[in-house]
């Protein structure tokens, strides 16, 4: 267990897969305890400019923005093991 005031560093790597009409990320955090990932995707709609920049920040985000929630359910999971119930954490 830490203890308090110690550091801990968490690393995250986003990762992309790209083609001509969408983009795919996968989020990754490295953490003591393992690691856990999300997943994301943005579509180029044909009529849009070819702008790769926008569809990784799009994927991006949507693949952190599932990440986050994972991490949320992990935190639960962890809490009702300790707890021996069910917790609702909310974001």
């Amino acid at each position: 267990m830490k203890v308090r005031g110690e550091s801990n560093v968490w690393t995250v790597t986003v990762e992309f897969e790209e083609t001509a009409e969408q983009t795919e990320a996968k989020a990754t955090v490295e953490h003591g305890g393992g690691h856990l990932g999300g997943w994301g995707r943005a579509k180029r709609n044909p009529s849009d400019p070819d702008v790769p920049r926008i569809g990784e920040e799009l994927a991006a985000a949507r693949a952190l923005s599932d990440l986050a929630h994972r991490l949320l359910e992990a935190a639960a999971a962890e809490i009702e093991r300790y707890e021996g119930t069910t917790v609702v954490v909310h974001d």
